[in-house]
C-alpha cells in the first residue's frame, strides 16, 4: 500500500469475536478488485483494534467504513482514523528506492574493484548481491509476503550482508597465498558459515518473539535473504572466483 498508494484505516475498537482473517474475508468479498492487509493493534498484549491497509481511495473508503459498520455497529469519529497515500507518492518513493539500489550496486562494484584491482571479483560480487535480492523477492512473493517500505529497507540490508561474505571470500582467495584455491575457499567458508549462522539464530529469535509486524516482516525477508546468500556466495561467487584463479592466474585447484 505504501508503494502503490491507498488508505490505512486505524480502528480503535477491539471488536471482540472477529479475527483478522474473518475481517479480511468480509472486505475481500465486498471489494473483490481491491487488496487488503489486516493487522491487529495491540497494547500490552491486549487487542485494542485493527489496522487495515487497502488500495481503495476516495469515496471507496466511505463504502469501506459502511461495510465494517454492518459487521461491528456504528463507528464514532474517535473510533477510527484514515491515512491516505496517493499513488504518485508511492510511485515516487518506489522510484527513489530503485535509484538507491542502483547507486549501491555501482558503489559496491567500484569499491571491490579498487580493493582487488581486477574486474572478475567486482562482477562476481554484484551478481551475488543481485541474485540475493531477486531470489529473495521471488520467494517472498511465492509465500505471500506483501512487501512494504519496511520490507524494502530489508532488501537494502541484504546488500550489506551479501557484500560482507563476498569480500570475505574474495580476500581469502585473491589476497592470501597459503594453501591452494580449494583450501582458501574452505577457510573462508568456515568463517562465513559461522558469522551467518549466528546472525540466522538472532534473526530467528526476533521473528519468533517480536510483537511488531513491521519488524517481523523485515526479519523474515532478511532471514530468507541470508539463506539465499549462502547458496549465492559459496556456489556462485566461489565458483566464479575459482575459475578466475585457476584459468587466469594459473593456480591449481
Amino acid at each position: 500500500i505504501s508503494l502503490k498508494g491507498g488508505a490505512t484505516l486505524n480502528l480503535m475498537k477491539p471488536m471482540e469475536g472477529i479475527s483478522p482473517e474473518e475481517l479480511t474475508q468480509l472486505l475481500e468479498s465486498s471489494f473483490p478488485d481491491a487488496e487488503f492487509n489486516v493487522r491487529t493493534l495491540e497494547e500490552n498484549g491486549v487487542r485494542v483494534g485493527f489496522i487495515i491497509e487497502t488500495t481503495l481511495l476516495g469515496e471507496d473508503t466511505t463504502r469501506l467504513l459502511k461495510v465494517i459498520e454492518s459487521k461491528v455497529g456504528t463507528l464514532k469519529e474517535e473510533d477510527y482514523s484514515i491515512d491516505i497515500t496517493s499513488p504518485s507518492l508511492g510511485e515516487s518513493f518506489f522510484r527513489e528506492i530503485i535509484y538507491a539500489l542502483i547507486i549501491a550496486f555501482v558503489l559496491m562494484g567500484t569499491v571491490v574493484f579498487i580493493i582487488f584491482r581486477v574486474f572478475v571479483p567486482s562482477v562476481a560480487v554484484i551478481l551475488s548481491a543481485l541474485s540475493d535480492i531477486v531470489v529473495t523477492l521471488a520467494i517472498a512473493n511465492i509465500v505471500g509476503i506483501k512487501v512494504s517500505t519496511a520490507g524494502l529497507a530489508a532488501f537494502l540490508m541484504l546488500i550489506g550482508y551479501s557484500v560482507d561474505t563476498d569480500i570475505l571470500l574474495s580476500t581469502h582467495v585473491l589476497k592470501r597465498r597459503r594453501g591452494n584455491v580449494k583450501e582458501r575457499i574452505y577457510r573462508a567458508m568456515r568463517t562465513g558459515f559461522m558469522t551467518t549462522g549466528t546472525t540466522l539464530v538472532a534473526i530467528s529469535l526476533a521473528v519468533v518473539f517480536t510483537k511488531s509486524e513491521v519488524i517481523a516482516e523485515i526479519m523474515i525477508i532478511v532471514l530468507i535473504g541470508l539463506l539465499v546468500d549462502l547458496v549465492n556466495t559459496w556456489l556462485l561467487n566461489a565458483g566464479l572466483l575459482r575459475m578466475y584463479v585457476e584459468r587466469v592466474r594459473g593456480e591449481g585447484g
